[in-house]
Formats: C-alpha cells, structure tokens, sequence
C-alpha cells in the first residue's frame, strides 16, 4: 500500500508542476527572451510580444491540461487500486503509463499555443 501513495505522488508531480506553471506564466513572462527557461519555440522566440504573449496563452492552455490531467491520473490510479492486482511490478508499471500518458498530453499542449502564434502573428509582419 505504501508503494501506491509513492506513486499517487509522482503521478501528481507533473500535474502539479503544470498548474504551477501556469500562475507564473500567466502573471507574466519571463524577463529576458532566452533558451534555458519558459515557453521556447522559434515563433514565441520571435520578439517581445510573441514572447509573452505565448506565456500568456501557454498557461490558459496548461490550465486547462493541468486540472484534467490530475483528475484523470487520481481516477485511474484509484480505479486501479480497487480492481488490479495490487503486486508492486502491477502499481509501478499502471503508474509509469499513467506518467507517460501525462508526458504525451504536455507535449501536445504545444500545437494550441503554436496556432495562436501563427494567427496572431503573421510570418510577415510582426503585430
């Protein structure tokens, strides 16, 4: 039973590290344009505006992810504690896809914020 709240936590992490995220984000971007931390792709990368207006709109959609993305892992993860076998290779294994499947879900909360990019920000003008 210990291992399942190990894994309940970690599960969480990311989650909660999203909606974390979000609060700075959408409060503000960071300072200084730069490769090592906030929302880094070519276009947010672009100037001033669409540097923050990335981190604006990356934490809507991070928000979003986030809430449903802990709300689902504490389902499935409570679903699986009262149906699945309870061995640890069982726990640490439906833990570790649960994990992937929130890795997956982050990754791809980059398309949304990418189109807005592209549609606020036309390649040949600036805004």
């Amino acid at each position: 039973m210990g291992f399942w709240f190990y894994m309940v936590f970690i599960d969480s992490l990311i989650p909660i590290a999203i909606i974390g995220f979000v609060f700075y984000f959408s409060k503000k971007a960071p300072k200084g344009i730069n490769s090592v931390f906030g929302y880094r792709t070519r276009s947010s990368m672009r100037n001033r505006k669409t540097w923050e207006y990335a981190h604006k709109h990356c934490g809507k959609v991070w928000l979003l992810t986030g809430c449903v993305t802990l709300s689902l892992s504490y389902i499935s993860l409570i679903v699986m504690l009262l149906t699945l076998s309870k061995c640890l290779p069982t726990i640490g294994l439906y833990g570790g896809i649960v994990c992937g499947i929130q890795l997956v879900i982050l990754i791809a909360s980059i398309f949304p914020t990418e189109v807005a990019l592209k549609k606020k920000f036309d390649s040949d003008r600036q805004n």
